[in-house]
């Protein structure tokens, strides 16, 4: 099956080879010619513009879009909508608001195109493990690409599932990212706790090692943090600064809407916030308060 790729970053390209690899036929967009001729490498048909692309794939067209979410997910968007034909299908495989998927697909149905959002988690890792993907949009649009999915998913497992109308694959995923919050934060918690009984001395790597096998909380973000400690027992080489990526605020965003409580994700999401401080007010207001109040000792700034 032909398919259009716009984007070839790490995870577009990596999802290109993957459809590559399986018999797919994958022309493919992006601005860097390096990352072009690296597709062109790998068998794919690199394109320097999205008319060209649009215009190199057999009608009707699908079209994934693997780009960030926000102005050029937009841009990149109504470009190719002016392009694409009645028939064709936009896949918007990014982390896009789920909002503004629902409003695009129904602009982009008033042209004849379906639109399907797809949320898409496993990283750098979807390459040699396949790809979870849940899928928004017009049903028959999703049966017609289903060769597709069927490629990019899991071996193992039917890992792509249509979950509802326009939108629903997105929010699904945002949801997901929530609740990846949420366990990294309980991970780095029990890991603070397990290093501050400084008494007991505990190897960090072995114990997540043991944990792996057998208990209750073996996952695959434990057996990312075990491979880590492996390689750095103190993770000495890294910053606790944390960046979020948007979707995690987001589904603090929906809880509030809802009226759903989140105690778990929004704390997370706030911990976030607070590994980007360096010696906040808040901290030094409450040390003032405490001393003001009750004559508390305070660490004066040096």
């Amino acid at each position: 099956m032909q398919i259009g790729i716009v984007g070839l970053g790490r995870m577009g390209g990596n999802m290109a080879t993957r459809l590559m690899n399986d018999g797919h036929e994958v022309f493919g967009f992006d601005p860097s010619p390096d990352t072009l001729a690296e597709l062109e490498a790998r068998g794919g048909t690199g394109k320097t513009s999205l008319a060209d692309l649009v215009e190199a794939l057999d009608t009707p067209r699908t079209v994934w879009v693997m780009v960030p979410a926000g102005d050029i997910t937009q841009s990149t968007v109504d470009e190719l909508s002016d392009h694409m034909s009645s028939g064709d299908t936009l896949i918007d495989g990014g982390n896009s608001n789920y909002k503004e998927s629902i409003r695009r697909a129904n602009e982009l149905a008033e042209k004849g195109i379906d639109m399907l959002d797809s949320g898409t988690s496993g990283g750098i890792w979807g390459l040699e493990n396949g790809y979870c993907l849940t899928i928004g949009g017009n049903r028959a649009a999703y049966e017609r690409n289903l060769p597709i999915f069927k490629t990019l998913a899991p071996p193992e497992s039917d890992g792509n599932l249509y979950v509802g109308p326009s939108g629903s694959g997105h929010y699904v995923k945002m949801i997901h990212n929530g609740i990846e919050y949420g366990m990294m934060q309980a991970f780095a918690e029990g890991l603070e706790l397990l290093e501050a009984k400084s008494d007991f001395n505990l190897d960090l790597a072995a114990i997540c090692e043991n944990w792996r096998y057998g208990s209750v909380i073996r996952s695959w973000l434990l057996d990312l943090t075990a491979d880590e400690l492996k390689e750095d027992p103190g993770l000495d080489a890294l910053s606790s600064y944390v960046e979020d990526s948007g979707e995690g605020r987001w589904t603090v965003d929906a809880s509030v809407e809802l009226a759903v409580p989140a105690p778990v994700i929004t704390a997370a999401l706030q911990m976030r916030f607070r590994s980007r401080q360096d010696n906040p007010i808040g901290g030094r207001a409450l040390a003032a308060m405490r001393n003001a109040f009750g004559g508390h000792s305070v660490r004066r700034a040096p």
